[in-house]
């Protein structure tokens, strides 16, 4: 085998010789040569992008600087087809089918609310429903939510349930000027008509009042059986038991809320003793929290379960005010004077947070 030369420049050339390189190095002129090339190329290709991408950025000295190279690498990107070949020799590149024409595509769906649109021809099943800024309660995003100006008309409606928290809010609040309707129905329910049909109640009631917030307490005759075409009944508390309540507490919410010009406060149902009322309790409160979510901007759904049952379990007592205090009556469903005035200062704290002024 012969030996390297000594000289290591001679060396150096030997060895890329023998492993077969060509032992070319490049120089510095041709670095850059090549870095000024693969940059034409950049702006050429994605120009567009670049233009694009300084468009969406906040104002300032990156913005600027940015656009100044975007749009002049823009204009000429617009101009040549090399973006548009090059998208089209690397479509290969990606794993997803052609998916150009077909139904369900975000660029063809509705936006901000529009009408909901069929699914595409021979379908058989509509494009899911639009979700309006009406789903979010700024505060969830971190902004400070605008109040309203004033709380002059407060209706505070339900079943037992409502009172005697219907008599307290309206005592508390006297003093502010709010006038302060109590419109309990008792023996009603959302699952039962015969007394009330509360679809028809909650529409009277908004035309009638016309109120800046609604207080909603009910759940205490729930559980009866929805009627289904044909004859047949939906008894409780499977999941379309649940859908058919939350479907007709939604269009209340509707009504209630008035166009955005309103808040409901809907309060959910501490678990009552009995485990088959449980039961019944828990598809309520569940049927709530759905029927609410078009509406999170109006409707609060104030947790009352955790509030007086935690973790689901019944309790007679609670510490208030750092002392032991009895809150539900003896029949195990409905709060007392001590409950209700809990329940009561939850729903002004709310109420303050939403209304500039209470009168």
């Amino acid at each position: 085998m012969t030996e390297p030369p000594s000289d290591p420049r001679q060396r150096n050339r030997f060895i890329l010789d023998r492993e077969g390189g060509t032992g070319r190095t490049m120089r510095a002129r041709d670095a850059l040569v090549c870095v000024f090339v693969a940059v034409v190329l950049l702006l050429v290709l994605e120009g567009a992008s670049i233009r694009n991408s300084g468009n969406k950025m906040e104002a300032g000295v990156q913005r600027t600087v940015v656009l100044a190279v975007g749009h002049p690498a823009g204009w000429l990107a617009d101009r040549l087809p090399l973006a548009a070949a090059a998208d089209k020799l690397t479509a290969a590149l990606s794993p997803d089918d052609d998916l150009s024409g077909g139904p369900g595509g975000f660029n063809s769906a509705p936006v901000g609310g529009g009408p909901v649109q069929a699914a595409g021809a021979g379908a058989g099943n509509a494009a899911a429903a639009p979700i309006t800024a009406d789903a979010f309660d700024p505060a969830d995003l971190g902004e400070k939510p605008k109040p309203l100006p004033a709380l002059r008309n407060l209706l505070v409606t339900g079943d037992s349930l409502a009172q005697p928290l219907d008599v307290q809010l309206a005592r508390n609040l006297a003093d502010d000027g709010v006038t302060t309707t109590r419109d309990v129905h008792l023996g009603t329910g959302i699952s039962k008509s015969d007394l009330v049909d509360w679809g028809l109640l909650s529409n009277k009631q908004v035309e009638d009042r016309e109120p800046d917030a609604v207080v909603m307490f009910m759940g205490a005759n729930e559980g009866f059986s929805f009627p289904l075409a044909g004859g047949d009944e939906e008894l409780c508390c499977t999941r379309e038991w649940a859908a058919i309540y939350a479907t007709r507490a939604r269009s209340m919410m509707d009504t209630y809320r008035r166009d955005g010009d309103a808040r409901v406060y809907w309060l959910t149902l501490p678990l009552p003793r009995e485990r088959s009322r449980q039961q019944i309790a828990r598809a309520v409160n569940a049927a709530i929290e759905v029927a609410a979510q078009p509406y999170r901007s109006q409707i609060r759904v104030l947790d009352m379960t955790e509030v007086f049952t935690p973790g689901g379990r019944y309790r007679a007592a609670m510490t208030v005010n750092g002392r032991e205090t009895l809150v539900r009556d003896s029949d195990g469903i409905h709060l007392n004077e001590a409950g209700a005035r809990v329940a009561r200062d939850i729903v002004l704290e709310r109420l303050r947070a939403d209304f500039a002024k209470l009168g």
